[in-house]
């Protein structure tokens, strides 16, 4: 498959078909539902209401640390805080502020604000993320290190399986799939890792709340267990693979 497709709502993905009009996707039981199939090249980018923060800019979220400094007071350098899990935090002399879904530099304003309000005529505050706990990827399926990776600048669907460690050996790259929540609508991409590699198409971005699968390739498994069961080989192995791409 060297193009790409998108599927809303998702309670099924369709591996039979790679292009067709914009409609229900047709199944051995009828035109179904639940599942539109879109002419379109690329998933929709997710909205501040889908995710409590995405990678441009990065907006903070519950249990992301962050480390504080208002410039020239000792007592209140490097002060290491951390979002509850309604992404709030709380500074001394500042009080309680609701962090989730702002950037580091609307934390800034804020604190600087209400300390000048009350304690200090010019303060000049910085925030920076020290550990990012809420914006992570899920990459899973056919990856040598299956697992959640934050999400930090951006990402792109080759780095995050480059996170998970690379693709193991019986990796499928042409069904690799993205699940993606836009305004409560589920969708899917599939895409071939072969033929962003080649330049057919670009590098699709990857935002937090993501879920990756990579898919396998039972030709690949079937032959490495075939192999496993011969003691040693005096003469070539031959095997019959079926035609289904696998």
């Amino acid at each position: 498959m060297k193009g790409r497709l998108s599927l809303v709502p998702i309670a099924m993905l369709a591996a039979c078909a790679s292009s067709g009009p914009k409609g229900p996707l047709a199944t051995p039981q009828g035109p179904s539902s639940s599942v539109t199939l879109l002419q379109s090249s690329e998933l929709p980018e997710p909205q501040r209401a889908d995710i409590v923060a995405q990678a441009r800019p990065y907006l903070i979220g519950p249990f992301d640390k962050l480390t504080i400094d208002v410039f020239g007071i000792p007592e209140l350098t490097q002060r290491e805080v951390q979002a509850d899990a309604g992404g709030r935090i709380s500074f001394p002399l500042a009080g309680v502020i609701e962090a989730a879904g702002k950037t580091p530099g609307e934390i800034e304003q804020e604190i600087e604000g209400r300390l000048r309000e009350r304690y200090v005529r010019d303060p000049q505050v910085t925030v920076n993320l020290r550990e990012n706990l809420s914006r992570l990827v899920t990459v899973d399926g056919q990856v040598k290190q299956p697992g959640l990776y934050p999400v930090v600048g951006k990402m792109t669907l080759m780095r995050a399986i480059a996170t998970a460690r690379g693709l193991d050996e019986f990796a499928k790259q042409d069904d690799v799939v993205v699940f993606r929540t836009v305004d409560e609508k589920r969708y899917a991409a599939i895409y071939n890792l072969g033929a962003i590699r080649r330049g057919n198409y670009d590098d699709p971005e990857i935002f937090a709340n993501d879920v990756v699968i990579v898919g396998e390739s039972t030709s690949r498994r079937l032959l490495r267990d075939a192999i496993g069961v011969i003691p040693s080989l005096l003469a070539p192995l031959i095997v019959t693979l079926s035609n289904n791409g696998n």
